[in-house]
């Protein structure tokens, strides 16, 4: 949803340019960063913690209606736990040197959780009864890019994913990467953005894929087949597979119209090779697992920037650090109001000093998502002028009824709250 568009001469829609993400978030204090700290690492002010933490239950909330258990791992494990992984031999330029413990199998900081989850499907027997095991975790990563291609939040050195891993029998693929692709499509309608197409992302003739190309063909063709059934758009893409199994990547298009992967499903042919994972079959013998890497919300710090960008700023109401700004005139009591808005939930912030235009113009440039004015005449009759800047919408409302509606717009996850006067 990019910004309204503007006419321009007879016929012609122009669209507003589209304000860099970093410019946005200095304006609403989203995110900082300190040489101290250094580049690539953001330090995250309240009004980005807001909309960090709504994405974060989002993608819980999607999770465990898929039957997913949350998990926690540490950020660190053995260099031995990479090497095993395949990550150091494919990804080691892109990982942070290992921390000298004076061990001969040192510390590193984790590029990815999967070799963690592993570990933790490892850690006892497993019947073909007990899966799929689904573990999801909302978990710190870490890449050592470059500082020249360090960008706000869309490229960073800590990045924070939704993640989770699913183990399942042979059979049971088909299902879960159908259960993946809705889980995808939910989250994508919830932060209201349209689905550009599916990239099926596969490896191609060269010899930088880990594993014989007889197996990935098969989990290639599983993979096309959920696509057909699922009936979504896809387009091939030979040599965009990850380096240890194809997988799905979502295609959706940003504010300037750039196609961007926001969520991905992936097929693990490497992980239950290497570290032997497997269950136990109906006739008793030992058989492998299939693995499958799903994300919904994805790089928190990428889909914030996304939807800065995507939105001019103007979050739906769910995700907007302040949701009320509210405005007294003059001496008019307003703690009341305040407090009413608070009793219900609503992200209150009451700007007293200075001019009514002056704040009125702070709250805008903040984005706030509503403007709750009181005056002497608001008082006498008890509501609030509220207008949203997003949308021009305006309402006289009691601070009760304004409390109950944005109440019910953040726990629908709703983009607008309706400001028409009627209950």
């Amino acid at each position: 949803m990019s910004a309204r568009p503007e006419l321009s001469g007879p016929g012609h829609l122009v669209p507003d340019p589209v304000v860099d993400h970093r410019d946005l978030a200095r304006e609403m204090g989203v995110f900082t960063t300190s040489p101290l700290v250094g580049p690539g690492l953001p330090l995250w002010q309240p009004a980005g913690a807001v909309v960090r933490r709504e994405l974060e239950r989002l993608a819980e909330d999607v999770a465990l209606a898929g039957g997913c258990e949350p998990v926690y791992t540490p950020v660190l494990g053995k260099r031995s736990l990479f090497e095993r992984s395949g990550h150091w031999a494919k990804f080691a330029g892109d990982m942070f040197p290992p921390l000298d413990d004076g061990s001969d199998d040192p510390l590193v900081l984790r590029p990815a959780n999967c070799p963690h989850h592993a570990q933790l499907y490892a850690a006892e027997p497993r019947s073909h009864r007990d899966l799929p095991v689904r573990y999801h975790e909302l978990g710190a990563m870490f890449r050592a890019e470059r500082s020249g291609v360090l960008s706000g939040l869309s490229r960073v050195r800590q990045i924070n994913l939704d993640d989770t891993h699913v183990f399942c029998r042979p059979d049971q693929v088909a299902h879960e990467v159908r259960a993946a692709l809705g889980a995808v499509l939910e989250v994508l309608g919830v932060l209201g953005l349209e689905l550009h197409h599916v990239r099926l992302s596969r490896r191609d003739d060269s010899d930088r894929w880990l594993g014989d190309p007889a197996p990935w063909a098969e989990a290639e063709h599983q993979l096309r087949e959920a696509l057909d059934v699922a009936g979504l758009a896809w387009a091939d893409g030979p040599g965009e597979a990850a380096f240890y199994g194809p997988k799905l990547d979502v295609q959706v298009r940003d504010a300037r119209g750039h196609e961007e992967t926001l969520a991905t499903v992936q097929l693990d042919l490497n992980r239950p090779e290497r570290f032997d994972l497997g269950y136990t079959a109906a006739d008793g013998s030992r058989q492998r697992v299939v693995m499958i890497h799903r994300g919904t919300v994805g790089s928190m710090e990428r889909m914030v920037a996304f939807l800065l960008e995507q939105h001019g700023g103007r979050l739906p109401v769910w995700l907007a650090p302040v949701q009320v700004c509210l405005l007294p005139v003059g001496d008019v009591p307003h703690d009341d109001a305040a407090r009413a808005l608070r009793r219900h939930g609503a992200r209150v912030r009451v700007e007293t000093e200075g001019s009514l235009g002056n704040r009125v113009r702070l709250a805008r440039g903040r984005r706030d998502a509503l403007l709750a004015v009181l005056g002497a005449r608001e008082a006498a009759v008890g509501v609030l002028a509220v207008s949203d800047p997003a949308t021009g919408g305006r309402g006289a409302l009691p601070a009760e009824e304004l409390g109950r509606r944005v109440m019910a717009a953040s726990s629908g996850r709703l983009a607008r709250v309706p400001l028409d006067d009627r209950p």
